[in-house]
């Protein structure tokens, strides 16, 4: 077994991860960027290297840093968790390379399954059902005019690279063809640096099942059973449970030997996901996850398997110790994601906060995966998932039921959570009869039930309460990227001044320019009107240049934000004087993007 590793990642994930590290006697290495410094996952490992500047490409993704941090702190493997570089076949095979160990599947699968086109190839040779369409890239518009001709629409067009909705695209007619087209082109080279696509028909109410396995070394592979993950919101899945209230016993027979098939075709070994559609009793192949998924936890708690145990067993070379037949399901489990987002906000993430109270539930059934603690601040660079609850119970019903009383437990101040979301679905006659599909919660649900639970349940607004004078303060020195925690006592210091500063006109600092004595700042000409950066995020593209005419409702520029295109639009017409950001570029919340006069 390995003595150290290290995580690659952050959050909750990687906490999970660093838990199951502990239980099997190895040391544990955390990387961290500087919006990170003192998040939760960096308190619990037993060292810490920080690999780089907030913006994840400068950090998290960085492939150099993070193998860097790790032979510096003589770390024999690299667990990816899930995100940044988890299905990056060329980071695996960068690690495979080194002197660590990578606990995932070897960057060959990953680049057999990590495209859709090889994988749903792969399947077909298997006799794993797919979904009926290409098995090859398309690159034109009249291409997939073809294919929707011969399949009918609506067709849906997918990046290769593509997962949680990110790269897809839904083409209803002809006419949205080439629009579709280029978006999902451009999401794909944006989140995963490839912008090669292809196109399958579109199910119209499919469920969501995902079927979790483990591979060994040795030739064995274990389905773990089914999860259902059909309840979500544009395609982002918010409540995930194990066993699907939806497969009767021979169709849930039927998928899991079929992910068993499809992974042993592929020369798969360590845990993996294959996700499939269900509609009118069959069963398509949709994709295999190549890492461990976010809802991992609701097999393990029906199973009693350590999934993340297993993944570093499997990569040192430990051979499965269970049979298929030794496989059961026991009981009922739910996971609910805690997103820091307003729910009556059309999910809109929370652009900043601190926990002001954070008071998670306990009991009998109740599991909770996390980082934050009170006091902490919100991180709002990556993700707006800050924590996961997972409830078990002997049935679905009882599941239900515990998972009322968790969730009204649950008690977070600072910034607002879906939790109230999560509590309206519990009451939601659909989703108690386990009768939802992939389009309950965009077409179906009435959204002023959302309304209603978040004012009912949801975050008191509240001012901010001055700070306290403290004497006692802690601080993170770094020496040679590695951190140290200082204690310090401040006994009548006097107060520090701050240079008064300042320009004439307005300005806004520039978000991708690091902190310094002399921040660059960017001039805001005239007294037009200014469009500015609603959320957090980062700019995908900008639509217009200095001298266009545009007008009300126009699209300027593109923001991702929380894995969400987000157009930005011109509220009312005029000529662009100004534009003051360029693909790529990181905005805050009320940066000024575009000026019209």
């Amino acid at each position: 077994m390995f003595s150290k590793v290290l995580v690659a990642n952050r959050g909750e994930i990687a906490v999970r991860v660093m838990r199951a590290c502990k239980e099997l006697g190895i040391r544990t290495v955390a990387v961290y960027s500087d919006a990170d410094k003192h998040s939760g996952h960096v308190r619990y490992a037993d060292e810490a290297y920080n690999i780089g500047p907030a913006r994840a490409a400068d950090s998290y993704l960085d492939h150099e840093a993070v193998i860097e941090a790790g032979e510096k702190a003589g770390a024999d493997a690299v667990h990816p968790g899930y995100g940044f570089l988890a299905e990056n076949a060329e980071f695996a095979a960068k690690v495979e390379e080194s002197e660590m160990a990578w606990v995932g599947p070897s960057a060959a699968a990953m680049e057999r399954l990590g495209e859709k086109t090889k994988a749903r190839a792969l399947m077909q040779k298997a006799d794993v059902p797919v979904v009926p369409g290409t098995t090859e890239p398309v690159e034109s518009a009249e291409e997939v005019k073809e294919i929707a001709d011969e399949y009918g629409y609506p067709v849906a067009i997918k990046a290769e690279g593509g997962g949680g909705g990110r790269g897809l695209k839904v083409v209803h007619n002809e006419d949205e063809v080439e629009d579709q087209l280029e978006t999902a082109q451009r999401e794909g080279e944006a989140y995963f640096d490839n912008a090669s696509v292809y196109v399958e028909k579109y199910l119209e109410a499919p469920r969501h099942i995902e079927v979790q396995i483990l591979a060994d070394k040795h030739g064995n592979v274990r389905h773990l059973g089914e999860r259902d993950c059909s309840l979500q919101r544009r395609h982002q899945k918010v409540i995930e449970e194990a066993p699907s209230p939806a497969l009767d016993d021979d169709l849930r027979e039927r998928i899991g030997e079929a992910a068993r098939r499809g992974v042993d075709a592929a020369d798969y070994t360590n845990a993996g996901t294959v996700e499939f559609l269900v509609e009118d009793g069959e069963f398509y192949f949709m994709e295999v996850n190549t890492r461990i998924q976010v809802e991992h936890t609701v097999t393990e708690q029906v199973t009693g398997i350590d999934v993340v145990k297993w993944q570093l067993r499997v990569a040192a070379g430990e051979e499965l110790d269970f049979s298929q037949d030794d496989v059961e399901i026991d009981g009922h489990s739910m996971e609910f994601r805690i997103n820091a987002e307003n729910a009556a906000n059309d999910f809109a993430p929370a652009t900043g906060g601190t926990l002001e109270t954070y008071d998670p539930p306990g009991g009998i059934g109740v599991r909770m995966d996390d980082a934050l603690r009170q006091g902490d601040d919100l991180v709002t660079d990556y993700d707006s998932m800050i924590a996961k609850l997972i409830v078990t119970a002997g049935d679905r019903e009882e599941c239900i039921i515990r998972s009322e009383r968790a969730l009204e437990e649950f008690d977070i101040d600072g910034f607002h959570t879906i939790i109230p979301f999560h509590r309206l679905m519990l009451t939601d006659e659909t989703f108690r009869a386990g009768e939802h599909t992939t389009k309950y919660l965009d077409e179906e649900l009435d959204t002023s039930r959302i309304e209603q639970a978040v004012e009912k349940w949801g975050l008191a607004e509240s001012g901010t309460d001055e700070e306290e004078e403290v004497t006692e303060r802690d601080f993170t020195v770094e020496v040679n990227g590695k951190r140290f925690e200082v204690s310090l006592e401040e006994r009548g210091a006097p107060a520090i001044p701050t240079p008064a500063g300042g320009s004439s006109g307005s300005t806004r600092s520039r978000p991708d320019v690091a902190e310094s004595d002399e921040e660059e700042e960017v001039v805001i000409e005239g007294d037009g009107e200014q469009i500015a950066a609603e959320m957090q995020g980062t700019i995908l593209s900008v639509d217009v240049e200095e001298g266009d005419e545009v007008a009300s409702g126009d699209v300027v520029c593109v923001l991702e934000a929380m894995k969400m295109e987000n157009d930005v639009v011109a509220e009312r017409g005029g000529t662009v004087s100004q534009i003051l950001v360029g693909e790529g570029d990181s905005v805050d919340m009320g940066d000024v993007l575009v000026v019209l006069e």
